[in-house]
């Protein structure tokens, strides 16, 4: 029985240790480490719940609002449009911020640590809560600061960075794209230039990617990474300072005359329009404009030569005129052979030997090489004499007919220079310059067949 009794009591014990523990000391040690962990960051308050800021500089005081989540506005020392990604930039720094060391409890000597006259001081409001945090010198490590705190006036060593505090200046906080857009939301691009237009639209709309066609001063296909890359430079149009109305603004704004550029941006949601100017090309300066009684901005000028597109940039450069998919019989003729191919019910088979069966690998490949040649170079944009460019006994000439048996495609390559070859195609009127290397990538007859019975071919 006294057995028993000691097996209750302990487990009595026990049960009391544990509800000692689990009331009394896990929650103490819990607090703790709340209270240690909230000691170690900058500030009390989460990142959502910041609703504005106040930054001041030696060039003075800049106001922030949050005007939905991940956007903000600067609302003095003027109301404009902010760069929310940089605002973002500055708040995600605080709110990771940590504190390394307390080195003084409450603020005495400021002098020491360049708290006396901060380089940098920001004000936090998160609703009904507001923090100051002042910015002084580098710490004994070149990626930590000195801050005052305001709220319990102790100066801390800080993980802060100065690249994210220090040099901070109006331009800094202000939107610096000159547009704002998603390529897929784009539905067509005007590039207005002195003597000329090109209107290129997006067919592909409500598709995962776009894809472009021109379709003035020419209806004709686009070549789309050089539509993609223009595109990519558009989002990437920042300016380098900004003029807001005033005196200066008017000054400059007498000196521009007809654009060197003008980009439109068609969208549902509304037209996007920018032009630039190189009012004195011997200066180096280029200004954009967005609206007749907005500010002008200064931009790069090379950023002119980098939008400035001629229409055989934009066009699909690919000569033959037919996509490889799309041919149903395609004529090879070279001064050493001459072949057909014919695609027959999803199988190339040759004209001449019908049952003899031949490597799709090998012949998709070489199709698809055909009809996918871009032109690297325009030489001519009419028609000229053939000769000089060795077109009229060419050294390969490529025919097809369509599946549907209404278009055709067509490539001929001429002699060697610099490294390219003279060519001509069905797609482009013209001669142009291609890479060589299709001349050494056409399969003679017997390598074809060879491939499909798994033998190795020699040369090419």
């Amino acid at each position: 029985m006294s057995r028993y009794l000691s097996t209750l009591l302990m487990l009595v014990v026990l049960a009391g240790l544990g509800g000692y523990l689990y009331l009394v000391e896990f929650p103490a040690k819990q607090r703790e480490e709340q209270q240690e962990s909230e000691q170690k960051h900058l500030l009390s308050f989460p990142e959502s719940a910041i609703t504005g800021l106040s930054i001041t500089t030696a060039q003075g005081p800049i106001e922030l609002k949050s005007v939905e989540p991940k956007k903000w506005a600067i609302v003095a020392p003027l109301q404009t449009e902010a760069d929310s990604l940089e605002v973002q930039t500055l708040i995600r720094a605080l709110v990771t911020g940590t504190v390394a060391r307390t080195v003084e409890d409450k603020a005495t000597a400021l002098t020491p640590f360049g708290l006396e006259h901060p380089v940098t001081t920001v004000t936090i409001t998160a609703g009904t809560q507001q923090e100051t945090i002042s910015i002084g010198d580098s710490g004994p490590m070149s990626i930590t600061l000195y801050v005052l705190r305001g709220s319990d006036r102790r100066i801390l060593l800080t993980s802060l960075a100065p690249k994210d505090f220090i040099n901070k200046s109006l331009m800094t906080f202000r939107r610096k794209e000159l547009l704002r857009f998603v390529q897929n939301d784009v539905e067509r691009v005007r590039l207005t230039y002195p003597t000329t237009e090109i209107v290129i639209y997006n067919v592909a709309k409500d598709k995962p990617r776009p894809s472009w066609k021109i379709r003035y001063p020419i209806e004709a296909e686009a070549d789309q990474n050089e539509v993609r890359s223009l595109m990519f430079r558009l989002e990437d149009l920042k300016v380098l300072g900004i003029i807001d109305p005033g005196p200066e603004r008017d000054a400059i704004a007498k000196t521009l005359t007809t654009p060197k550029l003008k980009v439109t941006l068609h969208t549902a949601a509304g037209d996007q329009t920018v032009r630039l100017y190189q009012p004195d090309p011997q200066k180096g300066e280029a200004i954009a404009e967005t609206s007749a009684d907005g500010p002008l901005y200064r931009v790069n000028p090379a950023l002119i030569k980098d939008l400035t597109k001629e229409l055989f940039n934009l066009q699909d450069k690919r000569l033959f005129g037919l996509d490889y998919t799309d041919v149903a019989m395609l004529t090879v003729k070279t001064r050493e052979q001459h072949y057909v191919l014919i695609n027959q019910h999803g199988e190339w088979i040759l004209e001449d030997q019908p049952t003899e069966k031949l490597s799709q690998e090998a012949a998709d490949l070489f199709v698809s090489r055909v009809a996918n040649l871009p032109a690297e170079e325009r030489v001519m944009k009419q028609s000229a004499p053939l000769a000089p460019y060795g077109l009229l006994s060419p050294a390969a000439e490529f025919t097809a007919i369509s599946k549907d048996g209404t278009t055709t495609g067509k490539l001929t390559l001429g002699s060697q220079a610099n490294n390219l070859l003279y060519a001509t195609g069905q797609r482009l009127s013209g001669v142009f310059q291609v890479r060589p290397d299709l001349l050494t990538q056409i399969p003679t007859k017997a390598e074809l067949l060879a491939k499909a019975q798994g033998g190795v071919p020699t040369g090419h």
